[in-house]
């Protein structure tokens, strides 16, 4: 029975016992009651503690991925700066060339207005003469027709001389584009180019640039035979009209200064000419010792790459061996041990034998197939302690899908309602170090809407369908820890990109990536041992 407060607290006389003990059992009942709602409390504290510190080591993570994120594209800015200073450089080194030019035109065009000059002088001249001397008029004829074949024959050479200037320099900048891919594709396959080839490769450069320069000199004597002939015939007919009148043999006698003076002009700029094919030569051979000097250099890389790979190889079959000698020795203990557990008559470990034909397998294993347990082991190790991240953009309906990371394709797909031309639009492949090289779409190529198109490397091995395409110049897209794909259309506009970076992994996803158990687990944790040691007695 409850009593209310305010009769108890009225009340004079003593409370009963068993008011006391109705009292006590409230009492306790309320204390039992916040005993548990503090104990509720207590419990959602923890709760929501425990998740705050997951999200603060969320928080964490992401923190860590978004700095190397910051660091990436920091130096993807630095990189970016640097070639935006090049092609600035680049710039203003072609516009010098190209004031250059102008004042070479402008010079030749004032030497034009003066041979237009002369001309219109001696016209009047000539003029002046017919009204003097009407008794000449028939040499005169023949002198002017001897003049306009003249004119016309310096008309045809000056033509035929710029039509061999503007081959010369079709020639020259064909060389040159000739020069960059087969430097550019030599560089691509520098693992199977031979010193034969390069011997018969610099052999056929210089047969040809000899060609080059035996055909320039042969029309160069022809054109000097060809103009003496003409010289000759016209100081013949000047000496023939000498005799018959002596001021046409002056009048010729000057007009042959004038051709002589012009011949001496052809022969500075035939000078001029083999002057500029000379340091054309030597900037060739600038090239060709830049490019040997490169070579020794990327051989010399290769070879260091390849002392260093040695020398791993090596280290990693003595640890093989030790491993498979320790096997060995944990298998004669073992046999030992079931030697004793038969003698005392006790129970065999159930996992002995199994344990004994599993180390002499593995030992067999590891004695068989030393290397590609290697390679199996670096590429099993890489690949758990990296992670893939991948950059997505795209600013217009056709949008990079796919990078094959083994590089054997790329895939493009036409998010639109129409059909897209890809005349003229190009993508770039990037790769860390690696020199960027371009893949350009056919012409007429237009892929359809909502289609996708692949574009395979020339070793990927597969048979294209209708809608996929071959880089027949590449064998694959090539591998790394950082890859890019642009795609650029006609215009120059970066229309979409896509990069796969690998980054490192946290130590809780290595630990989680997998286990290693058994033989296996111990020989990785005594070859860490021992590189921890080694690294600490060259520290």
């Amino acid at each position: 029975m409850h009593l209310p407060k305010a009769e108890i607290l009225g009340s004079s006389r003593p409370l009963a016992p068993a008011d006391k003990s109705v009292l006590q059992q409230r009492l306790s009942e309320h204390r039992a009651g916040s005993d548990r709602e503090l104990g509720c409390l207590r419990l959602r504290y923890e709760a929501e503690l425990a998740d705050a510190r997951r999200a603060l080591d969320d928080i964490a993570i992401e923190r860590a991925t978004l700095q190397v994120e910051l660091g990436k594209i920091g130096e993807e800015h630095r990189q970016l700066h640097v070639r935006n200073s090049k092609k600035e450089s680049d710039l203003n080194l072609a516009q010098a060339r190209v004031r250059d030019l102008d004042a070479q035109l402008n010079a030749k065009e004032a030497d034009l207005a003066t041979a237009l000059n002369e001309n219109r002088t001696l016209e009047n001249l000539l003029r002046e003469l017919k009204d003097q001397v009407l008794s000449l008029n028939l040499s005169l004829e023949d002198t002017k027709k001897h003049l306009h074949s003249e004119m016309l024959r310096r008309v045809d050479l000056e033509n035929h001389m710029k039509t061999l200037q503007e081959e010369m320099t079709f020639q020259k900048r064909l060389h040159e584009d000739e020069l960059k891919e087969t430097k550019r594709v030599h560089e691509s396959r520098i693992a199977e180019v031979e010193s034969g080839r390069q011997r018969e490769f610099e052999s056929k450069l210089s047969d040809a640039l000899q060609g080059l320069r035996k055909q320039h000199e042969e029309q160069i004597q022809g054109y000097k035979e060809e103009m003496e002939r003409t010289f000759s015939a016209k100081v013949e007919n000047a000496q023939l009209t000498a005799a018959r009148n002596s001021e046409f043999a002056n009048a010729a006698r000057e007009e042959l200064m004038e051709t002589q003076k012009r011949v001496d002009t052809l022969i500075s700029q035939n000078v001029a000419l083999e002057s500029r094919i000379q340091e054309l030569q030597n900037l060739l051979d600038y090239d060709r010792d830049l490019h040997r000097r490169r070579m020794a250099e990327k051989e010399e890389e290769m070879a260091q790459a390849q002392k260093q790979a040695q020398a791993q190889l090596e280290e990693y079959e003595h640890l093989l061996d030790v491993k498979l000698a320790l096997d060995l020795e944990i298998n004669a203990y073992r046999k030992m041990l079931e030697g004793e557990e038969q003698r005392l008559k006790l129970s065999p470990s159930p996992s002995s034998h199994s344990t004994a034909t599993q180390a002499t397998s593995q030992g067999r294993r590891y004695l068989h197939g030393k290397k590609r347990k290697i390679k199996e082991t670096k590429k099993r190790e890489h690949s758990a302690a990296l992670k893939t991240i991948q950059h997505v953009s795209a600013t217009g309906n056709i949008s990079i899908e796919e990078i094959d990371a083994d590089g054997k394709f790329v895939r493009l797909k036409n998010h639109s309602d129409e059909d897209q031309s890809l005349h003229g639009w190009v993508l770039r492949r990037r790769i860390e170090s690696v020199a960027d090289v371009t893949y350009k779409f056919p012409s007429r190529f237009t892929l359809q809407a909502g289609q996708e198109v692949t574009i395979w490397g020339a070793a990927a091995g597969v048979s294209p369908g209708p809608s996929d395409l071959v880089w027949k110049s590449q064998k694959s897209w090539g591998t790394g820890d950082n890859i890019g794909v642009t795609l650029i259309t006609d215009d120059g506009e970066e229309l979409a990109e896509r990069k796969i970076m690998l980054v490192p992994r946290e130590e809780s996803e290595q630990d989680d990536y997998g286990e290693i158990t058994g033989s296996e687990a111990e020989f990785a944790s005594q070859t860490k041992r021992r590189r921890k040691k080694k690294c600490c007695l060259v520290s």
